[in-house]
Parts: C-alpha cells; structure tokens; sequence
C-alpha cells in the first residue's frame, strides 16, 4: 500500500499542474481561438474579451482563495479540494462545448473559464493544507517545493502546449470534425476526470473539520466585493479610452478602484472585531507568517507580468528579427522560455529538501537575492540579444524563485497552528494571486506609457528611412503612438503589427495610397521593419519594468531575511517550536498553543 502521504502529493501536483497549464495555455492560442470563432481581435469590442480572457482566471482565482481556504478548515480540506477538482473539469466540458459562434461565442468562453477559476481556487487554496497535514516536519520543504514546481512549471508548459495545439490542423474523425480551438480546452479533461476520481477514492482528512466554526458572511462580502472591484478597476486601466492608449483617465475605472480600496478598509475593520474571521489578522503577528507572506507577494508583484513581457520581447522583437515569421513566434517564445522553467525544476525540489534540514531564512532570502540580481542585469541587455545570455539569465532568475518559493511556503505553512492551515494557504496564494494580477497591470502601464511617449519618434525614423513621407508618414507614426497597446497584442496574438496600421491608416483622411507602393509595402511588412522601428521605444519601457521589478525584488529579500527564528506548530497540541536551526540541535519550546483560542498566535511572534 503506498503511503497516504504520497497519495497526497501526487494528487495535488497534478491539481497544481492541470490548474497552473490551463492559466497560461490561452496566452499563445488565442489567434487559434479568435479565428475558430470568427472573432476580429482588433476591434474595439474584442480587446475587452482579450483583457478577460488573459485575465479575467486570475482575477476570480485571487479573489476566492481565501474563502476556499477557510470553507475547507469548516467542512474539510479533502473534500473542498475534490469539490475543486470537479469544478475544474466542469468547466472543462463547457469550454469544450461552447455552442455560440462569434462575439458571443467569446464571452461565453469567458464566463466558462470563470467556472474552471472557480475549481482552480479550491485547488490552490487547499493543496499546500494538505500536504503540509501529510507529511511530517522534517519532509514538508521538499513536498512544497515539489507541489510549487508543477504550479510554475504548468505556468510554462501552458505556453508550449498550447503552441503546440495552436499549430495542429483540425480533428476528422469520419463525420465529426473537431475544431483546433476546441481541442485546447479538451486537453484537460481526461486529466480532470482522472483527478476527480481519484481524489474522491483516496484523499480524506487528517483533522476533524471545525465544524464548531462559521461562515465570516460579512468578510466574505466585503472582501470579494473589494477584491473584485480593485483588479477590475486596475485590469480595465489596460483599455485605451478617449484619446488615451491607457484608461486610467476612465472614470468608472477610478470608480471602481476607489470603492474597491474602500470596501477592503472596511474588511480590515471588520476582520478585527468578530469572533471567528475568515482573514485571520492575529496570522500576521507571527513574524514568520507575515514576513513570508510579504515576501511572497512582492515576489509575485516583481515576476508576475514579467514572463509576459519578455514574450512579448520574444515575439514581436527577437524571433522576426531572427527569421522568425509573426505567425510561429507564439509558439516558439514559450520554447526559449523554457531555461526559466529548469531552473526552478533544479533548485525548486532542492532548496526545499536543505530546508527541512537548515530552515527557510537564507534559502529564501538567497533566492530572492539571485532573482532581483537578474532584472538588474537585464537592464543592460539589448534588444537584439544573444540567446545564450538571456537563456542563461533565464535559468538563474528561474533557480532564484524556485530557491525562495519552496521553503518560504514551507515556512509560511510550518508557523501557524494546524486548525488554521486551510485559511492559511488560502491567505498566502491570495497575496501571491493579487500580486500577479497588480503586476500585470503595473508593467503593462509602463511599458504602454514608454511606447506612447516615444513609439512616434522611432516610426518615424524608420518610416524616413524608406522614404515615407508626409501625408502618409505622419499618419502611420501617430497611429502607431495612439494604439502602442494595440500593436503590442497584435505581435502577442502573432499578427504583424505594421500590417494592422496600415489597415487602419487606409481608413484616415488624407492617406494617400499611391505613396505606398508594393516595394515599401513588403519592406514596412517584413520581419524586420517592425522589430527595428519599436525596439528603441519598447526596451526604454521594458527597462524601467526591469527596474521596478529588481527594487521590489530586494525588498522583498529584506523582509524575508527579517523573518527570524521559524516557529513550527506541531499536530500534537499545536506547540510552536523553533526549527531555522538544524536538526541535531535540540530546538527550544516555546508555550503551548491552547487548543481552542487565538493566543498563542500572539505569543509566537
């Protein structure tokens, strides 16, 4: 009989990993999908669905976790994780069978990956209570570490896989034909029906469920209502409105932000005074606890729009300008990301198998450290780039967030009392999902913002050196500076963007069409023109994302360092002992955890 500890890690890291897939696999086949459906992504009411198709997951996944969280310490960790499963795989066949072509089509589409957001917080929340009440003390780091590499890793193979189904022609089978886009969505259903199953069959709890305890009704609205109202607010900033390439002169974005910020003000409020909270606040006077939860969210606040970014770079710089055509790009940026994915897959499962032995406190602070080093060093990179040295860049910055990841959530788990876990590892990938999204939202703002104020001047440039002048020079120029956004997703989507512009100029007064021969038309839409003409404006953006993501970095390495001796509740009685020194040396006890009260929670800190 295998040990039901491996029963556990198993199956949560084929949650972690079917959940973590399906978060990213859209990034590269939305062309696929957008064309399957007969979508145009460049009008107006189609780079809204873009926006919620790329993130809307995340933002419904952040604003659940916490819930799931404490919904499993009620009524059981086991089975909120296999409601999640099924979930999951619901909203797998329902994406499978979207039955609407077209603009509707595509919002239903949404709302279906909004269900599969719903399983994937079930999941998140619960897999790291789970095996933290598996595995004993001593095993716990190389566990987490092992569950944290298949969530980043699925991140990366949700680029590669859906590259992979993006480029396979349709299904025939006799008199059925399955869509390429539909088979994206089919991916995870045989491996949702397996999970399902299978944890339903094995996973049970460890700990008798607080069935004594209540739903935090009041917290539960203001915080989802709060959360909810904040990163739509934020994401919406990403939509051009007026005359601006971004929306924060959008007022129902303010709006929005405003009363999000309010409503979580209020939560705080709330959490403080009643009786049993669904965001234990009395969490963060463990040292411990909050400097690793800090940690982790400035982590995500650093990294999370990066591996979109440097697609991004990859896509609509350096694979054309490396004889890459637009249309391959997506699929062949997920295959050089893939050095970030190794080095977390080597120092992942290592860093949190030495800290076990050694504790969390300098791994996770080195890996921080190594991780803010390597957006410093980007900075001096150009835009055309040798491979060799961004691959290497990419390995060391993903060894540094796997070194950080895996003994800071063993950390995390280790320091709170086992009643609390659920709501714990809810509260914990809350902050790191709120701080993907907000980074998203962060570096997408200045890069937009660099390319708005400078994407005029290197078009024209560029536009002089074929002999592109006025009337059409100018037009082209100014379109590009007024839709920076809109020529970023059209290299993303694998378009080439100088193609687009000129779709729109042919529309504006005063274009002159005979300018435009068929000579300068190839050579404005060959591999290299756009590439050339944006790099200047784009890498400028792109390195003050650089550094706002290696400040925050370090900062975050600071609060980890400071998180002090690690307190770990035992399963008996709950008794915090000290664990950041090695095994062989006796650790010292400090007061017992009672039971059935918080205070112990105050006295570790």
């Amino acid at each position: 009989m295998v040990a039901y500890k491996w029963v556990v890690l198993s199956n949560t890291t084929i949650g972690a990993l079917m959940a973590s897939i399906n978060g990213t696999i859209l990034l590269i086949s939305i062309p696929v999908i957008f064309r399957g459906l007969n979508v145009n992504p460049f009008n107006a009411s189609s780079f809204e669905i873009l926006i919620w198709l790329l993130l809307g997951y995340g933002v419904v996944t952040a604003v659940l976790l916490v819930n799931a969280g404490r919904l499993a310490d009620i009524y059981g960790r086991a089975r909120v994780y296999n409601l999640g499963f099924a979930i999951f795989t619901l909203g797998s066949v329902l994406l499978f069978f979207t039955p609407s072509m077209g603009t509707t089509g595509a919002w239903e589409l949404v709302g279906f990956r909004l269900v599969q957001a719903v399983g994937a917080a079930f999941l998140f929340a619960n897999s790291a209570a789970l095996l933290t009440d598996a595995f004993p003390p001593e095993e716990r780091g190389k566990a987490l570490g092992i569950n944290q590499v298949a969530f980043i890793g699925g991140s990366l193979l949700g680029l590669i896989i859906g590259g992979i189904l993006a480029g396979i022609p349709d299904l025939h089978l006799g008199a059925l034909t399955i869509p390429t886009w539909r088979l994206i969505f089919i991916v995870n259903l045989p491996v949702g029906v397996f999970g399902t199953v299978w944890a339903y069959y094995r996973l049970h709890d460890l700990r008798p469920p607080q069935k004594d305890e209540r739903l935090d009704i009041p917290g539960n609205a203001l915080f989802a209502g709060g959360l909810t109202l904040l990163l739509v607010g934020l994401t919406y900033t990403l939509l051009p409105y007026g005359g601006s390439s971004l929306g924060w002169q959008n007022p129902y974005v303010w709006t929005a932000i405003v009363l999000g910020v309010v409503l979580l003000t209020v939560f705080l409020f709330v959490e403080g005074r009643v009786a049993q909270p669904m965001f234990r606040l009395a969490l963060f006077r463990h040292r411990a606890f909050s400097a690793g939860v800090t940690s982790a969210f400035l982590g995500s606040l650093a990294r999370g729009g990066m591996m979109l970014l440097l697609i991004i770079w990859f896509q609509g710089i350096w694979l054309p300008l490396h004889g890459y055509s637009f249309a391959s790009t997506p699929f062949w940026s997920g295959v050089y990301m893939i050095p970030l994915l190794g080095g977390f897959f080597v120092f992942g499962p290592l860093s949190g198998w030495l800290s076990d032995r050694w504790g969390a406190r300098t791994l996770a602070t080195l890996g921080m450290v190594v991780a803010g080093v390597t957006f410093f060093v980007f900075l001096l990179v150009p835009y055309n780039f040798s491979y060799p040295v961004v691959g290497g860049l990419l390995f060391v910055q993903g060894g540094g967030m796997g070194m950080f990841a895996a003994p800071n959530a063993a950390a995390v788990m280790n320091s709170v009392p086992a009643r609390h876990r659920g709501a714990s590892s809810g509260m914990l990938a809350t902050l790191q999902n709120t701080g993907q999204q907000l980074s998203l939202v962060f570096f997408f703002t200045i890069v937009i913002g660099g390319l708005a104020s400078g994407l005029a001047g290197s078009v024209t440039a560029a536009l002089g050196g074929l002999g592109v002048g006025a009337p059409d020079g100018p037009i082209l120029a100014n379109l590009a500076q007024a839709n920076p956004t809109e020529s970023l997703f059209a290299a993303f989507l694998g378009y080439n963007p100088v193609g687009t512009l000129l779709t729109f100029a042919s529309s504006v007064p005063g274009w002159d069409p005979g300018q435009i021969t068929p000579a300068i038309a190839a050579q404005l839409t060959s591999q290299s023109f756009f590439p050339n003409a944006i790099a200047p404006a784009f890498i400028d953006g792109l390195r003050g994302a650089f550094l706002f993501a290696g400040v925050i970095t370090l900062v975050g390495a600071g609060i980890s360092y400071l998180r002090g001796d690690r307190y770990l509740h035992e399963d008996q009685g709950d008794a915090p002992r000290r664990t950041d020194a090695p095994a062989t040396i006796e650790a010292r006890v400090s007061p017992a955890d009672p039971p059935a009260t918080d205070s112990a929670e105050e006295s570790a800190g």
